[in-house]
């Protein structure tokens, strides 16, 4: 697996994360599940390791992006002393964002994963409800889902069929796949289909309150996205549009007073970045809080 921001492969990424495994082994404690996220993500790494080759990005990041910003400092005629300081001011920032999104990445892996599985689960007990009242035999149904285009999801019944064909009751198959996925919203909704199925009860009648319980959910979880949404856009209006224009016009004041205090052009660059890192932080902003299913 390739491995984020990282132009090496894997193996060539461990050989290099040996010259700085006393940093990693440092660095690694700021983030404790990293291990657990790395094995979940299927990385063949130890927390070390992959702190270490995050500290060698954020040198490297940081050299070219300081030789590169200093260049073109330089010939802009701009004065040493800021062109030292912005160069490696947006060095730091660039190469520290690197390594934190490095170390971030084996966490994000598993949240896609969770998610890829979540957002299909709605339309996949639909799915099984129909095949299951229609008279189809539920071993029939879970091939039904596995052929099915439901991502993840399809992946994880098609190991259900996997090991039903090897030998084991449906009951076994569903528990171990209950038991090893990382999604706590899909155990529990998997652990009531077991229940049922080890006390005998009617599958399709847990089935429909499964689903009619997954539907209020989702309505609840849409009203209060809903008011999420007019939280976040006050943010995003205090802080992209009220915020920097009242800012610029405040600085350009100043600056006709005091004259050449500060550098307008590096307080520009500072505000567009910041308006960047703004947009990037609303957007993951409303998709990390999307309802399940919506």
């Amino acid at each position: 697996m390739k491995l984020p921001l990282v132009p090496l492969s894997e193996k060539r990424a461990k050989k290099i994360s040996k010259h700085y495994l006393g940093w990693g082994q440092r660095l690694s404690k700021i983030f404790p599940s990293l291990d657990i996220n790395l094995e979940r993500a299927g990385f063949s790494m130890e927390a070390r390791e992959w702190s270490s080759v995050a500290f060698y990005s954020f040198l490297n990041y940081f050299s070219i992006i300081f030789v590169i910003i200093f260049s073109i400092a330089i010939m802009s005629n701009m004065i040493f002393s800021t062109a030292l300081l912005t160069s490696m001011l947006v060095g730091f920032a660039v190469g520290f964002g690197t390594f934190f999104y490095i170390n971030m990445y084996p966490r994000i892996i598993v949240s896609r994963k969770i998610r890829d599985v979540e957002k299909n689960l709605p339309q996949a007990l639909h799915h099984l409800l129909i095949e299951v009242r229609s008279g189809m035999p539920l071993f029939n149904s879970f091939i039904s889902l596995a052929r099915s285009n439901y991502g993840s999801l399809s992946k994880e019944f098609q190991n259900v069929v996997n090991e039903i064909n090897t030998g084991k009751s449906e009951i076994e198959a569903l528990e171990k796949m209950t038991r090893e996925n990382y999604s706590l919203y899909f155990r529990r909704i998997m652990w009531q289909l077991v229940n049922a199925m080890k006390s005998g009860a009617d599958i399709g009648s847990t089935l429909k309150e499964i689903v009619e319980q997954m539907t209020l959910e989702q309505k609840a979880d849409i009203k209060k996205y809903g008011v999420q949404l007019n939280s976040m856009a006050l943010f995003y209006m205090i802080f992209v549009i009220i915020f920097p224009t009242l800012g610029i016009v405040f600085l350009l004041i100043l600056s006709s007073f005091m004259g050449a205090f500060f550098d307008i052009q590096v307080i520009m660059l500072g505000v567009l970045g910041f308006l960047v890192l703004i947009q990037f932080l609303f957007i993951g902003m409303i998709k990390g809080k999307r309802p399940v299913g919506v």
